[in-house]
């Protein structure tokens, strides 16, 4: 799949494993969410450009590199996209936050639009859409939709899990979003969740089920 990149290193496939176990209680579960947002946001972000800058050590003077180029922009999918964001801000304070609220209509298992507020300058900043998983890509396309008729045009898509169908959907939409995952799970199951999987998501970060 082009434009997919599966985070593979141990330490992410340890962490994501138990995650998924449903006695895996609300607590550690939302640590998990977090850690692993921040591991997945690192390999994200590897591509960013940067520039050298002159700086004094204790010893001696050098030219070292610092970030450069375009601003940062989280965008969470609410509200499970929430616990993404904290995390990675954490180590990007200078990120702006925008907020679009999706949710899936049980009946249709379409997403439905409730809530948009984005950075005013969203068109000059390396956008990260995240959300902790990628089912059926109704979301994240519909998000990503919104987002480039805003203006935005670096977009890259981070979540902990996916499903092929989803990443199918959205590349065929958005062939040119980056897709950031831990894993590429079997199937979407009749009811349109991700197998093996981990629940939902947002449930069980902020322990409403």
């Amino acid at each position: 799949m082009n434009n997919v990149h599966v985070i593979n290193h141990p330490l992410v496939q340890h962490k994501l494993t138990i995650m998924r176990d449903k006695n895996t209680g609300t607590k550690a579960f939302r640590e998990l969410a977090y850690e692993l947002s921040q591991l997945i946001g690192y390999e994200a972000m590897r591509k960013l450009k940067t520039e050298l800058i002159e700086i004094e050590t204790p010893v001696v003077k050098t030219l070292s590199p610092v970030i450069a180029g375009r601003k940062l922009a989280l965008i969470p999918i609410l509200r499970a996209g929430l616990a993404m964001s904290d995390a990675i801000a954490d180590f990007i304070p200078t990120a702006k936050i925008g907020h679009i609220g999706m949710y899936r209509d049980p009946e249709t298992h379409m997403p439905v639009e409730y809530y948009c507020k984005t950075p005013t300058d969203i068109e000059s900043r390396d956008v990260f859409v995240l959300d902790p998983m990628l089912a059926t890509g109704g979301s994240a396309i519909a998000t990503i939709d919104l987002l480039k008729k805003k203006g935005a045009t670096n977009i890259k898509f981070v979540c902990i899990i996916s499903a092929p169908e989803g990443i199918k959907k959205l590349q065929d939409a958005h062939p040119d979003v980056e897709i950031y995952t831990a894993s590429i799970d079997e199937k979407l199951d009749d009811h349109q969740y991700i197998v093996p999987g981990l629940g939902d998501a947002g449930d069980r970060i902020f322990g409403t089920k």
